[in-house]
């Protein structure tokens, strides 16, 4: 099969390596599509390695059809059945063995190149929302990169979960499409002070969550924002790994929860439960022809481009998720 290997000076190949072959409870997927995420930026220049026993391909989630069923499989799974599926790794290649349990049949409304933007993005701000901020109706969350595949999840999930969205971005069109999308509130992080921003728009409440991707620059104003009791869930550092100051204080003072949260290094079984509850409580939504919730695709590449791919997630412009074709559809 063709995949995308990582060359010696850090830069992407198309090269041809053996298929894999499903084990004990996988499922082999003829992948379509699979999607970008910066977890695959950090992972090319060795920052962040795969878990143990996962494949060393970039790729966290796939879409595509059922080409092989592994022995010990329990559902009724059918080849040439459409499906998607979160990844540890092994996303970029046109083949892909998968745990049954975290594969999911595609929604009919939905093309394989649109399936392929749900997996990483939506399990993890589903994850984000409410196995770790455990987030309830009329409270307000704060989304930072709100026009990202994460943010662009969130601010649909909040909507469904009859909370408040209130989101930062970088340009003024990204928070346009943001609200669009249906957040109460768009804050340009470049050219206002967000905290105060966010205590205005709470009447002096601050946010009951904050979903933060950014980490060490934003520490101070995370917690200016944060509501007395409120939850700071952290799931990356985009803005560095450190923190001068009174945090620990000032999270104090609020009685604030700061919350780490990482995806690809759960156990098994923390994944699976996650994929079932997304597909019991969100999946339906997406089976209608007018449903509410929508991915949201930037732009498209080829496999062969996918440097080019990657140079467009590092630019910073992309609204949504970047989409890596296969040929295979």
């Amino acid at each position: 099969m063709r995949a995308v290997c990582v060359n010696e000076s850090g830069k992407l190949d198309v090269k041809h390596i053996p298929r894999p072959e499903p084990k004990d409870g996988q499922l082999l997927i003829r992948v379509a599509a699979t999607a970008l995420n910066r977890a695959d930026l950090l992972q090319k220049r060795g920052l962040y390695p795969p878990p143990p026993g996962e494949s060393e391909i970039l790729g966290l989630e796939a879409s595509g059809v059922i080409a092989d069923i592994g022995p010990g499989v329990k559902g009724n799974w059918i080849l040439g059945s459409k499906v998607m599926a979160l990844l540890g790794g092994g996303g970029y290649a046109e083949y892909v063995a998968v745990p049954e349990k975290l594969v999911m049949s595609v929604p009919s409304p939905l093309t394989l190149n649109q399936a392929a933007a749900l997996p990483e993005a939506w399990l993890t701000a589903y994850q984000l929302l409410h196995f770790i901020a455990k987030v309830k109706p009329n409270e307000t969350v704060l989304i930072h990169a709100g026009a990202s595949g994460i943010g662009t999840a969130a601010i649909q999930l909040v909507r469904l979960s009859d909370a408040i969205p209130v989101v930062t971005a970088g340009s003024p069109e990204k928070l346009k499409f943001a609200e669009q999308m249906g957040a109460a509130a768009g804050i340009n992080y470049k050219e206002e002070d967000f905290s105060e921003k966010v205590l205005q728009f709470t009447e002096g409440k601050g946010a009951d969550v904050i979903l933060d991707c950014v980490g060490g620059s934003f520490w101070e104003k995370n917690i200016c924002s944060l509501a007395i009791d409120g939850r700071w869930v952290l799931y990356g550092m985009l803005g560095g790994k450190t923190a001068d100051g009174d945090l620990l204080g000032k999270l104090l003072r609020k009685r604030g929860n700061l919350l780490c949260s990482l995806l690809r290094s759960r156990s098994l079984q923390y994944k699976a439960e996650l994929v079932r509850s997304f597909t019991e409580q969100v999946l339906p939504h997406f089976q209608s022809t007018d449903s509410p919730l929508r991915p949201v695709i930037d732009s498209m590449f080829s496999l062969e481009d996918v440097e080019m791919a990657h140079e467009h997630m590092e630019a910073n412009k992309n609204i949504g998720k970047i989409i890596l074709k296969m040929g295979n559809s």
